[in-house]
């Protein structure tokens, strides 16, 4: 059976990409450490296309120890120079060293009784914002990323630019970017299509 249910354009017909946008996509998320992971994984993502990250997925997650920030703050030269060795993932030397130089910087924030979560949401007013795009109308960055990026960067984050964080925003559902004609849109809390 085809399901035509009417969709974002972006995920196309990859059944993988479409999976991702109808379960994952823009659903709320309320644990630090894995908005602290997505975070990580949008950095990757700079330069790339999203589905390229998708697909190596699991193998960030296996080679960045499921993204445990006190694992990762731990790495050393001789966990970059193998991560640079492995196939699976992203080998860039700036990107994996970001990576861990931001689990430090989110141990830190905590150590400081800084809650990662209440952060990201408090960027929102602590409710997702509600928006209400037709296509073409997506920005690729707003205030709220912006104002973001510069509070994760002065926190010691890299890779953290306002496009990155703006796409990070709308994959964990800080704000709803679907489309108002996707069926997601309705689901994740905003008005029904007309």
């Amino acid at each position: 059976m085809t399901d035509d249910r009417p969709r974002c354009a972006w995920p196309g017909h990859d059944p993988l990409y479409r999976a991702y946008h109808d379960a994952e996509w823009g659903v709320p998320e309320l644990d630090g450490r894995a908005l602290w992971e997505k975070l990580m994984l949008d950095g990757f993502q700079a330069g790339l296309s999203w589905i390229t990250i998708l697909r190596k997925r699991e193998a960030f997650r296996r080679a960045f120890r499921d993204f445990d920030p006190e694992r990762v703050a731990r790495f050393g030269e001789g966990d970059v120079a193998a991560l640079l060795g492995d196939p699976g993932i992203v080998r860039s030397r700036a990107k994996i060293e970001a990576t861990v130089g931001n689990a430090r910087a989110y141990l830190a924030m905590r150590d400081r009784g800084e809650d990662f979560s209440r952060f990201c949401w408090e960027a929102v007013g602590g409710a997702v914002r509600q928006n209400a795009w037709r296509a073409g109308e997506v920005p690729t960055e707003t205030a709220e990323s912006r104002a973001l990026s510069k509070a994760l960067k002065a926190r010691g984050f890299k890779f953290v630019g306002p496009v990155i964080v703006y796409a990070w925003m709308e994959a964990v559902g800080l704000v709803n970017d679907h489309l108002v004609t996707c069926f997601r849109h309705g689901e994740l809390g905003g008005e029904p299509p007309p």
